[in-house]
């Protein structure tokens, strides 16, 4: 089975929902999933290593500069791993998130998109949701929020 691990690093003291709904995607597709709400508890370096995608969820500039150590320091930790960030401020910081070493970038509305990276091999993709392209739309899931601090 495949592993994720999804970050979550600044929700201003609320659980991620970010996280729970890319969670629910995942697991919907057969990953193992782990979250991790690095504003509340620590990055457990061993999840890191063990994760075969890293997912960072960037739903404001707080969020996005907190993550830019972190980005970094998984790639490092882990070079095999794919590394991508999601939400609404991962595709206005692209090409910063990528020199961080990020893969993929993922804008608002992601899930699909998500698993459709999860499902491949690839290294070097690319989505970003702009105002010129067409959002698909989606049938949300109930967001998976086990392994996240309570509402």
């Amino acid at each position: 089975m495949m592993r994720s691990l999804l970050i979550s690093t600044y929700e201003m003291g609320r659980q991620p929902f970010g996280v729970a709904s890319a969670a629910a995607w995942l697991r919907a597709a057969g990953w193992d999933v782990d979250c991790v709400d690095v504003a509340k508890e620590k990055l457990p370096q061993e999840r890191v290593a063990a994760a075969d995608l890293i997912g960072f969820h960037l739903p404001m500039h707080t969020a996005t500069r907190l993550a830019a150590p972190i980005i970094a320091s998984a790639r490092q930790a882990n070079r095999s791993a794919r590394i991508c960030a999601f939400g609404l401020y991962a595709p206005l910081n692209a090409e910063w998130l990528r020199s961080l070493g990020a893969d993929a970038i993922f804008g608002g509305e992601f899930e699909a998109a998500l698993v459709a990276y999860a499902a491949s091999q690839s290294t070097q993709s690319e989505q970003s949701t702009q105002s010129t392209q067409r959002v698909p739309r989606l049938h949300f899931l109930v967001p998976e929020r086990a392994g996240l601090p309570p509402l």
